[in-house]
């Protein structure tokens, strides 16, 4: 008999469920592209996501990743403390993914990430690990060395020479994640061309002193379709 612990850590992830039923070995393995052209609205991705979660739990469907755009809204992981709400310039979300306040909106492109982990590699913090990897492996697309920073969530860009005291660091892209009956939910967001001026209502992450920037900000001038791209084959890179 397997034993299953009676609670298991969250990792600030979501919790987690040992006792997901394994895949109907008919569902095809392989992952779906789903990409949204206009705008999703929150209620109805979310909706959409625990929808297809269940599925995957239940052996019913297979893995997704959906590359859409939000109207401009906050959202709030289980980590988010209210004082870093400065101005509720936009419709304002809670939600169960693990991490802060993040800003979602038009020109940043979001990446939601439904994958079975029992069946890969039950093990999340080699998942975020990935995650990582996977948006560092894009960004090399566009000549930008995205990088992870101790303490910190997300992925930065070092602007200027380290020498210099007026060198900063920038976030380019965010991840939260939520994991249910092993199957994960919630994902990435890469700042594609955005307004910048909408991160000033929160402070990104619960992280003060550094700036938000995007390809754009960076003088890359890539369009949606190819960060797409981009997306599309460096996650196969990363997760096969």
């Amino acid at each position: 008999m397997v034993r299953t612990p009676a609670s298991l850590p969250e990792h600030g992830f979501g919790m987690l469920n040992l006792a997901a039923p394994r895949l109907d070995t008919s569902v095809s393995n392989r992952v779906e592209w789903k990409i949204g052209d206009t705008p999703v609205s929150y209620p109805d991705a979310l909706a959409h996501m625990e929808a297809r979660a269940q599925a995957i739990a239940e052996g019913k469907a297979g893995e997704q990743v959906w590359l859409l755009e939000h109207p401009p809204i906050y959202t709030a992981g289980t980590s988010a403390q209210d004082s870093d709400l400065i101005e509720a310039r936009f419709p304002v979300y809670r939600t169960g993914r693990g991490g802060q306040f993040t800003y979602h909106g038009p020109g940043q492109r979001i990446g939601y990430v439904m994958l079975d982990l029992k069946r890969r590699k039950p093990d999340v913090r080699a998942y975020v690990r990935d995650l990582e990897q996977w948006l560092i492996e894009t960004l090399a697309e566009f000549n930008i060395k995205g990088e992870r920073r101790e303490g910190r969530v997300g992925i930065w860009v070092q602007r200027g020479p380290t020498s210099l005291l007026n060198s900063r660091e920038d976030k380019i892209a965010a991840l939260g994640v939520r994991i249910k009956r092993w199957v994960t939910l919630h994902g990435v967001a890469l700042n594609v061309e955005p307004d910048l001026t909408h991160f000033a209502g929160i402070v990104p992450c619960g992280i003060r002193g550094h700036g938000v920037t995007s390809l754009a900000d960076l003088g890359i001038p890539a369009t949606m379709a190819d960060v797409d791209v981009a997306l599309k084959k460096n996650f196969r890179k990363v997760f096969g």
